[in-house]
C-alpha cells in the first residue's frame, strides 16, 4: 500500500489523523505528517481516512487497486 496527500490541497482537518493516528499526524494547526508506506494492517483505518477527507487530499495505491483523491465518495480507479 502506497499513500500521496497532496499537501496544497490539504487544509489541516484532521480526519485523517483522528481515524488512523498510527499514519497521519498534525504538527500544529496545518502541518501534515504522514508515513507513505503504511503496514497492510492499517489498510482500513486509511481507506477511512482517505474516504472521510472532506478536500479529497490522500490517494491510496493497494497495487491493483486505487482510491483517488479529489472524486466525490472517493471512487476506486485501477
Amino acid at each position: 500500500m502506497r499513500l500521496v496527500v497532496d499537501l496544497n490541497r490539504c487544509q489541516g482537518y484532521a480526519q485523517c489523523a483522528f481515524l488512523a493516528p498510527d499514519v497521519f499526524t498534525m504538527h500544529g494547526d496545518e502541518a501534515l505528517m504522514y508515513d507513505p508506506q503504511p503496514d497492510d494492517e492499517q489498510r482500513k483505518n486509511v481507506r477511512r481516512a482517505a474516504e472521510a477527507c472532506p478536500v479529497r487530499a490522500i490517494t491510496v495505491e493497494y497495487g491493483d487497486e486505487t482510491l483517488a483523491a479529489g472524486t466525490a465518495g472517493a471512487s476506486r480507479v485501477g
